[in-house]
């Protein structure tokens, strides 16, 4: 068993080897894990969240890579979840984003963490917001995560982060792309990267297009900007910056910002509860009380819907 309140003071100095535990702890859902969660509790809720989304191809760990060296720039600690898709064969990142992000890997000021889905929809691995927090509570200023990239169900970044940042590139059929995926619905910014091949002013159009043929929005409201970028030469980058500060400044304004870490502390409650009610279910295989549940139900005299709320009462009122 480690030492949770060293890991955390560690983590707060800033050193990358606790940082990394309190993150396995995460991941393998430690019996620690609740120990860790309320020492970082009151460390919590500084980090300004972005989330990048977008097919594959479109760059999204080169643009991540460009904006942890604009935010170190500004004097920020940085934090990187990249999530990528499982390796059927040992069930870890299979991508490995800290080797495409290796000019980093020696700066105390950014921490990098490769995460596997595990088989997790949505383009998210499942502990990515227990995660999100350990960055946020080891210091970061800012934390980058990156999806996976599958292309068609990528939106739950919107529900982890502050902003969300979706990626396109020209070439690529991204138009069509887009309006499958429902990300003209959840992007706060927009980006056109490899904006030196051709292709690249139509993309922008193309989606500007898109954009306007969406919700009517009211005078205040945010209008997601469409900035074009070469993230591998940096050009555009700081742009992206600017736009993402002038986000967080309107979110702040008009209380949007509170709103939605509201929403994501309540579907993270949410998701601890369901898993425990379902690791509470799996261990009543073979018990006495879901079997007669069955029995009255194949008999008749008990339909599924009142089974199912007789043994949710109970597992409820259970210790």
């Amino acid at each position: 068993m480690q030492d949770v309140s060293t890991l955390v003071t560690q983590a707060r100095e800033g050193r990358p080897r606790a940082v990394a535990r309190l993150i396995s702890l995460v991941e393998g859902a430690s019996p620690q894990l609740r120990e860790v969660m309320a020492a970082l509790a009151p460390l919590t809720g500084n980090a300004y969240v972005v989330g990048l989304t977008g097919s594959p191809g479109v760059g999204k760990s080169t643009s991540t890579s460009a904006l942890v060296t604009a935010y170190r720039k500004q004097g920020k600690r940085v934090g990187v979840l990249a999530v990528d898709p499982s390796s059927p064969f040992s069930g870890g990142a299979l991508l490995g984003d800290r080797v495409r992000m290796s000019e980093h890997a020696s700066d105390p000021g950014v921490y990098i963490r490769s995460m596997a889905t595990r088989g997790h929809l949505g383009g998210l691995a499942w502990a990515a917001p227990q995660a999100i927090r350990v960055l946020d509570g080891a210091g970061c200023d800012v934390i980058l995560v990156e999806t996976v990239g599958v292309g068609q169900s990528e939106v739950e970044i919107a529900s982890q982060a502050d902003t969300s940042v979706v990626l396109l590139a020209p070439g690529m059929g991204d138009g069509i792309q887009a309006a499958k995926a429902g990300i003209l619905e959840i992007g706060d910014v927009y980006v056109v990267n490899k904006a030196d091949r051709d292709g690249a002013d139509a993309t922008a159009r193309e989606l500007n297009h898109m954009l306007g043929l969406g919700e009517a929005r009211a005078p205040g409201d945010w209008r997601p900007p469409i900035i074009k970028t070469v993230a591998a030469r940096s050009e555009g980058v700081d742009e992206v910056v600017e736009a993402l500060e002038k986000h967080r400044a309107w979110m702040e304004e008009h209380g949007v910002l509170t709103e939605r870490r509201h929403a994501r502390a309540a579907r993270e409650v949410e998701t601890i509860a369901v898993t425990t009610l379902r690791e509470r279910i799996g261990d009543l295989h073979g018990d006495r009380r879901l079997s007669t549940l069955a029995e009255r139900i194949v008999t008749g005299t008990l339909d599924p819907y009142r089974a199912a709320d007789e043994l949710v009462t109970g597992l409820t009122q259970s210790p």
